[in-house]
This record gives C-alpha cells, structure tokens and sequence, in this order.
C-alpha cells in the first residue's frame, strides 16, 4: 500500500497534487511520502514483535538526509555500506549502536571511521577483512563487535544482478568454512565476535529461499556455539521484494516473513536484525516527469520525456519494469496506445518501456513512475551533462524540496581548469 492515490482527477502524493509540485519545482523530480515511509517500517516492527530485534534500513536503497533523520527518529537503525553512508547516517542523528557496517570492500579508513564514531557491528565478508580489521583496532586500542557474513549457496530466485547468496557470487564467506573463519576470528586481537550474518538477495518475491537460509544459520549457530564462540545476534539481512507490477500477485508481507523468522530462529535465544531497503522506500516514492513530444515511427510510436536512464537507471540496468500513469486521471474505459516510453540521452538504452499501453497523453503532460523510491535518486548521475532532479518530501498537504536541482553553473564550477592549459 502507498499514499499516491487520484483525487478529483488527479494523482495526489498524500494530500498534495502532484501538479502543483510540478508547478513550484519543475520536472523530472522524485517526490516521497513520509506516510508510506512510516508505514512500511512499522510492518515490520510488527512483523518481529515478541522477539528482541533490530530493524536497520538499508540506506543503499534511499539515503536523502531528510528520509534518513524521518527513520532514525521512527526508531530505525542503518544498514551502512561505505564510509560516506555511515557519515550521513551519524549526521541523520542516529547513534552509531543503531549502524551496521556491511559491505565486500571496507577501507581501513572506512573501519577506523567507524570505529572512532561508534558501531553496532561490522559484517566481515572475508579473511582479509578481518585480519584489516584487527590491526585497525588494535592500533586504536579498541575492541571490534563482529559477525561474519556467510554464503549459503541458496539461489534467491531473483535477478542474477542482485543475487547475493550463491556459490560463485562475491559476497561471504562460504558456509562450509564457517568453523575456520570463525576460529580465526576468535584468536585475532581487537576483534570481538558477536554473531552471524546471512544475505542471500534483493528482491525475493518467494519466502522459500529465506527458509533454506535461515535453518543453515540455525544449525550453524549450534554448531559455533558448541565450538565455543558466543553467538547472541543473527543478522538476517533484507531482501523482501515490493510489487512492480500492480497486475502480477504480490510478495509475501512483512506478517509473513517474520513469522518465518520465528519459526526458523525464533528459539536460539539471539537478537534478530534484519536491514530492509527497498520495502520501506520502494513505494514511497514516484518519478514525476513532462512528455515532450509524441513520436510517430516505422510501426513503433514513441513517448519522449524529460526524465532519462541517468535519472532512473533501473529499467536500462536490470530491464527492470515500472508501472507508468498518468498525472491526470484517464476516464473509465478510456482508448490506450502502445509506445516505447524513451527519455532524450543519446543511447537506445534509455528506454523505460516497450509497446506500454497507455492513455492518450501529449506534450506538457504529466505522468508518474511508480515504486521508484528505492534504487532511483541514489543511482542517478550527471550523464550527458543533465543534473541531478530534486527531491521532494510530503507528508498530509505540506511538501518541501530536501535535495534540490543544481543550476548548470554549479555544475560547472565543480570542475577546475589548470593554470597551464
């Protein structure tokens, strides 16, 4: 469920049109619902009641200062994947017991960054790491809370570009090694274990692969335990996948998912901590874009809007769908027409759909990208000279622009022409 509903014929991001939006900031612009954002977090606070848990947002998925400061305030944790995402994390406000460290290629900068500004734990992905890690610590005279990322060898059944759990992927450290990394672990100085961590994927639309996942950490964490390493948190990861396609079933909900936790590890007697992205801002957010011209081609007619592939990289990265409508509500049983949906960079890969149906729509109108809150403003880049769209936050009738469009003489003025040209 989200809050971008019609009303009196137009498409509303809570109480505010999404026309007037377009109005104040121009378009493209991404635009999010604090109510959906609030919402989606709190499902899973539900989902886990009754076991000690903590929920950290994998802000990977949207890292806007303002949704950041909305979610630490909420009482969610962060799920950090670079130095940068733990600096903004710590500027949003939450204390770094509430931030997870993750992610295949910590610098020792990175690590004494983290260690010096405070963190929950650091999810080690490999021997080298940890042996990094340890000399970081020591040298700090400080103690590093760890888990070790493990590789199941379950197969997420999701796009091999956001599988992250299979033998052969680069994430973890494969399972059946999981006795010697950890025995490693436990003998380096500086390093403190304190659990294990599992992520198999992005995206999951089924609950089966979670299971397989969860009942090898369940019995890996007896075994570790009866080798005598002190296992008290399971790190879950995230994963759950949001519907795209509003006319495809849905995932399993929140509800569902950690019913399956509990059931897996609910008896082992550990803290569970998962880190969902995309199902807190996936449909939080929308795309907002202008048609510019209505194309008449050789048997395919084309849409050519202002938003591009540097602005939405999803669909020209994954072939990845987004239900596209229009900002002004078509009539009941209105005519469709096929188009290829295109945005104005040189390169045919900027195509956000082929032969969509759609209503008719010509130049100035509006039209609206659905489930575009995670993946989107954080992928989007300068390419072709175009820059970055604005962000926009709502919540009830009140909308403020939290990132706003830089001019093209900002752009320019980041660059530096040397003396000797």
């Amino acid at each position: 469920m989200d809050h971008f509903l019609y009303r009196n014929g137009i498409l509303h991001a809570e109480d505010v049109p999404l026309s007037d939006i377009a109005a104040s900031v121009g378009t493209p612009f991404y635009v999010y619902s604090t109510a959906t954002l609030e919402r989606h977090f709190k499902l899973f606070e539900e989902a886990l009641d009754g076991i000690d848990h903590t929920i950290c947002f994998a802000m990977k998925s949207l890292s806007n200062q303002a949704v950041l400061t909305f979610l630490g305030k909420l009482g969610a944790g962060m799920d950090v994947v670079s130095g940068g995402e733990y600096a903004r994390a710590i500027a949003a406000g939450v204390p770094g017991e509430r931030i997870v460290f993750s992610g295949v290629g910590k610098t020792r900068q990175e690590m004494a960054t983290a260690l010096k500004g405070g963190i929950r734990q650091f999810n080690i992905e490999s021997e080298p790491e940890m042996e990094a890690l340890s000399e970081v610590a020591t040298s700090l005279g400080v103690e590093a809370p760890v888990t070790v990322r493990v590789n199941p060898d379950v197969d997420a059944k999701t796009h091999e570009k956001i599988s992250t759990g299979k033998k052969g992927d680069k994430f973890g450290i494969p399972i059946s090694r999981a006795s010697e990394a950890y025995a490693r672990a436990a003998a380096l100085p500086g390093i403190k274990v304190v659990g294990i961590d599992v992520h198999i994927g992005s995206q999951l639309t089924q609950l089966e692969p979670f299971e397989a996942a969860y009942l090898k950490v369940a019995d890996l964490t007896h075994q570790l335990r009866s080798e005598g390493h002190e296992i008290s948190r399971l790190d879950l990861g995230g994963g759950l996948g949001i519907p795209y396609e509003r006319s495809n079933s849905a995932p399993p909900l929140p509800i569902e998912y950690g019913a399956l936790i509990k059931r897996c590890v609910g008896d082992l007697g550990c803290e569970v901590e998962i880190e969902p992205g995309r199902l807190i801002s996936g449909n939080a957010g929308l795309l907002v874009s202008s048609v510019i011209y209505v194309k008449d081609g050789d048997g395919t007619d084309f849409l050519i809007i202002d938003a591009a592939m540097n602005d939405l990289a999803r669909p020209a990265m994954y072939g990845a769908h987004h239900d596209i409508v229009p900002v002004v509500e078509p009539a009941p049983g209105a005519e469709q027409r096929a188009f290829d949906i295109v945005g104005p960079i040189c390169e045919s890969g900027d195509t956000f759909a082929k032969a969509r149906n759609m209503p008719a729509v010509g130049a100035g109108d509006l039209i609206a990208f659905r489930s575009a809150g995670a993946y989107g403003a954080v992928m989007a880049s300068e390419y072709n000279s175009r820059p970055l769209i604005p962000e926009v936050l709502v919540k009830g009738d009140q909308f403020d622009v939290i990132r706003a469009r830089p001019t093209f003489d900002e752009m320019i003025a980041r660059d530096k022409v040397p003396e000797w040209i």
